[in-house]
């Protein structure tokens, strides 16, 4: 009986093995350089303007005067890979910078598509361009955002519920 039960689990076994039914293999390294050449930004709307009680304060560097907010009802992750949110940077005098920005995870760069007016509007970035999240910058928030938030281990979030939870928390949970 238990050697008939043994084939038979063989059997359905291979029989899944054979239609496909599997789990996923993984991607090769030339599949993977084909998607990452391939990939295409998708259209970006612009959120509303940020509202005081949507911001959620995160941790960049004490060397810093400002203290910086991620509008919580902007956290997004598209279709496209690309973590998006509204960043509002306020001076120790209380102005604040507002721009909405996203982190492209993979490849570790950012872009600024637009920045925030004083009368609660957006005017778009009109030299808008992908650039890598340096240690080193004056804008570390990127570096911030990037390894503390929303792309821990260089994977990003799965979605804004996760992100959110990390910076409420006060950091991504390690993945292992």
């Amino acid at each position: 009986m238990r050697q008939l039960l043994v084939r038979v689990f063989t059997s359905v076994l291979l029989l899944g093995l054979g239609t496909g039914v599997a789990t996923a293999q993984p991607i090769s390294d030339w599949e993977r350089a084909q998607q990452e050449k391939n990939w295409k930004e998708g259209k970006v709307v612009l959120p509303p303007y940020p509202k005081p009680g949507n911001l959620i304060g995160f941790e960049v560097s004490a060397a810093t005067g400002f203290k910086f907010f991620i509008d919580s009802a902007s956290l997004s992750v598209g279709d496209d890979g690309v973590v998006r949110y509204t960043v509002v940077a306020r001076s120790a005098s209380g102005v604040d910078n507002v721009s909405y920005e996203g982190i492209h995870c993979r490849d570790g760069t950012y872009k600024v598509y637009a920045f925030g007016q004083s009368n609660g509007t957006w005017r778009r970035n009109p030299i808008a361009q992908w650039r890598p999240v340096e240690a080193r910058s004056v804008m570390r928030w990127h570096q911030a955002l990037r390894n503390n938030y929303f792309c821990p281990q260089n994977l990003r979030i799965r979605d804004a519920a996760e992100g959110l939870a990390a910076l409420k928390r006060g950091g991504a949970t390690p993945l292992y």
